[in-house]
């Protein structure tokens, strides 16, 4: 008898977790129902990247199509000054003279960006002073500063920052320029992105492998003192945390990031759109969708 218990043991057990999977795969296909059906509401296209760290399970809808990168390729420029730091290039504490003239990728031309159109301002009261990389490094993700990010590529090269991407395995991310070439814009030569590749950085960096473990706890400290939360965020609890940089130009807004909760367990999420004909409603379906996978993720 005693036998026989023995051996049913191990059926039984292979029968609970294989009803736990199916739970999970038909709660994870019921959120997805649940996110398009949010999205379809909605004149615009969208993209959803998720990532339980702790499983690798992953949800995505359109994570390989292409939007225009707008702020959210900021954080690939925050990674790649880190590893010219790390490589001995400069010290973050090195300074940069601030300037507002920088040249178009298309010919060369100057062109200067327009303060009035940016989301940081103080800068713009510092032309012709030094200040250091870390401090433009940290207005350029915080306050998403359009004149501190030109600043910083300026010094790195656009393409090491694409490069290092690559090497991260984020295989379709752009990074050509900075912010406000006209020339190249009208050309169609901008910074694009996918879900997908978004969802790779960030995972590199929550796991210290963007740059190395210190480097990596370095930026997510700074990604977490964001101060545009309108989409992730937004309908969170107060206490859970998120490391993330939004991004947006007209008809485009995104955030990505790490979401990390007060037990540790932490995921990834990024929500990209593009073509939106009501972006304050683009936003709240986006915060909504935020908080579907926050519920599902703590079931």
């Amino acid at each position: 008898m005693h036998l026989r218990v023995i051996l049913y043991l191990p059926a039984l057990l292979l029968l609970l977790v294989g009803c736990n999977v199916s739970k999970q795969n038909k709660s994870m296909s019921q959120l997805r129902r649940q996110i398009a059906e949010v999205f379809e509401k909605q004149e615009g296209v969208f993209a959803i990247a998720f990532k339980d760290l702790a499983t690798g399970e992953e949800l995505l809808i359109n994570e390989r199509e292409t939007f225009h990168a707008a702020s959210t390729m900021k954080t690939p420029v925050l990674i790649e000054a880190y590893k010219q730091a790390a490589a001995g290039s400069f010290s973050l504490s090195d300074s940069i003279l601030v300037k507002n003239e920088f040249k178009s990728i298309v010919d060369g031309s100057p062109f200067s960006i327009s303060a009035e159109d940016d989301s940081e301002q103080e800068l713009y009261t510092m032309l012709g002073q030094k200040r250091p990389i870390s401090e433009l490094l940290y207005k350029m993700i915080i306050q998403s500063s359009n004149l501190a990010t030109n600043l910083v590529i300026e010094k790195l090269d656009a393409n090491r920052v694409t490069q290092t991407m690559r090497e991260m395995g984020a295989k379709d991310i752009q990074v050509l320029r900075g912010v406000e070439d006209a020339k190249a814009y009208e050309q169609g030569l901008s910074n694009t992105t996918t879900a997908y590749d978004l969802m790779v950085i960030f995972e590199r960096l929550a796991v210290g492998k963007a740059v190395n473990p210190k480097a990596s706890r370095e930026m997510i400290n700074i990604l977490l003192d964001q101060q545009h939360r309108e989409i992730i965020p937004a309908k969170l609890p107060s206490e859970v945390k998120v490391a993330h940089k939004t991004g947006w130009i007209t008809g485009v807004r995104h955030d990505s990031g790490i979401v990390m909760l007060h037990d540790g367990r932490r995921y990834v999420l990024v929500l990209l759109s593009k073509n939106l004909q009501d972006e304050e409603a683009g936003i709240a379906a986006m915060s909504q969708v935020s908080e579907m996978v926050y519920r599902f993720f703590i079931e």
